[in-house]
This record gives structure tokens, C-alpha cells and sequence, in this order.
């Protein structure tokens, strides 16, 4: 099972936010390939490639568009973290989202 936490719900929103200002369209779409590619972690949770930045093998990134889609696998289930632009300094997002 696929959870969002409320750090990466926010992430959503705030991306979803950002886009709407030039095309609620594209905000739309943007927001729903990126709920869609997390629920195929459901099937294939390793799919996406360990974090380099943290070398731990149960969180992971999957690249959507120019987002990086951080979740952890766990026992029973599969959280997503946060959502992170590619161009952020990650360690700074880190410290900010405190999963």
C-alpha cells in the first residue's frame, strides 16, 4: 500500500500551486502522473534508484518530470516522503521536511 505523508501532500500542493499560476491544465496533469507513478510502487517498489545522497537502500527516488519522488519502502507498506525539484539543493530540503 502506497501512503503520502502530510510533509509530501503539502510537496503536492505547493507543485500543483506553482504550475497553476501559468495553466491550471498543466498543473492538473502534472499532479495526476505523479499520484499515478506512486501507486505503481504498489507492484514494483524498487523501481526507483537508492537516494545517492543518503546510501540507504529502503529510500528511494523515482524522476517525474523534473521532481524527485522520495519514498521509503517499509514491511508493509510503501511511504512517500516528499517530493523534491531536481535543481533543490536536497540536503537543505532534507533538513526542512524532517520526515
Amino acid at each position: 500500500m502506497v501512503k503520502w505523508t502530510q510533509p509530501a501532500k503539502r510537496d503536492l500542493k505547493k507543485i500543483h500551486d506553482y504550475i497553476a499560476e501559468d495553466s491550471k491544465y498543466y498543473a492538473k496533469k502534472v499532479v495526476q502522473d505523479i499520484v499515478s507513478r506512486s501507486g505503481s510502487l504498489n507492484d514494483l517498489p524498487e523501481t526507483g534508484r537508492i537516494v545517492p545522497e543518503l546510501s540507504e537502500p529502503n529510500i528511494r527516488e523515482l524522476i517525474i518530470y523534473s521532481y524527485r519522488l522520495i519514498y521509503e519502502i517499509k514491511e508493509k507498506k510503501i511511504e512517500i516522503l516528499t517530493i523534491v525539484h531536481g535543481k533543490r539543493d536536497f540536503p537543505k530540503a532534507y533538513q526542512e521536511t524532517k520526515w
